[in-house]
């Protein structure tokens, strides 16, 4: 009887082989390398600095990537891929200052982490089409998850109210309210405690509904 040979039989059953792991680990370890000059401000990336970082010929970069374009774009696809393992559920009832008190946190931490690669990321001309609708995409999600999160009191109030209300809590637990926050000189605790006490302010309008 003929026998398989173990490699035909992983690439049959669709496990990857040593050789497919080995290149995996390669283009990560490009991509993190451009990452970490990213973080450090750096707005030009050549193959040869970013070769260096990674432990890599300049060669073994282009055998992965196409060009430098691909790899920034693939760098930071990988970034926002890393953003969104640090987004946990968050409590959608219970009591309001339990659930402000949730997503401030997680807001507040996620915010002060990405904010060096995206400080970078402002300096980046013509970002690409890939890039802008993968920011796109975080952002949309992070405005669907207030909706949920904040539910009972937006669904107190009327159609444009509610939407008006949205937008403002959208705005200031976003990473323009924080930059602008930690560029004024507060510290990352002072500036999760005033986004704490803005996002609290917002939502009073709803029990103001209440009374009427």
């Amino acid at each position: 009887m003929k026998q398989s040979h173990p490699q035909a039989e992983r690439a049959r059953d669709g496990a990857p082989d040593g050789r497919t792991e080995r290149g995996r680990q390669t283009r990560e370890k490009i991509a993190d390398a451009m990452l970490s000059l990213l973080d450090e401000g750096e707005t030009q990336f050549p193959a040869d600095r970013v070769a260096e970082r990674a432990g890599v010929s300049r060669r073994l970069v282009f055998h992965h990537f196409a060009d430098m374009a691909q790899l920034q774009d693939t760098a930071i696809a990988r970034r926002l891929d890393q953003l969104a393992a640090q987004i946990q559920p968050l409590p959608t009832d219970g009591p309001r200052e339990a659930r402000v008190a949730a997503l401030v946190e997680q807001r507040a931490r996620v915010l002060e982490w990405i904010t060096p690669s995206r400080r970078t990321m402002m300096r980046i001309e013509r970002p690409s089409e890939r890039v802008e609708e993968a920011v796109r995409h975080v952002m949309d999600f992070a405005r669907r998850r207030l909706a949920d999160v904040f539910a009972v009191e937006l669904d107190r109030l009327p159609g444009e109210r509610r939407t008006d209300l949205l937008n403002g809590l959208d705005a200031v637990t976003t990473w323009g309210a924080w930059y602008h926050w930690r560029g004024s000189g507060l510290d990352p605790q002072a500036a999760r405690r005033t986004m704490e006490t803005t996002v609290h302010a917002l939502l009073a309008v709803t029990d103001r509904q209440d009374d009427r």
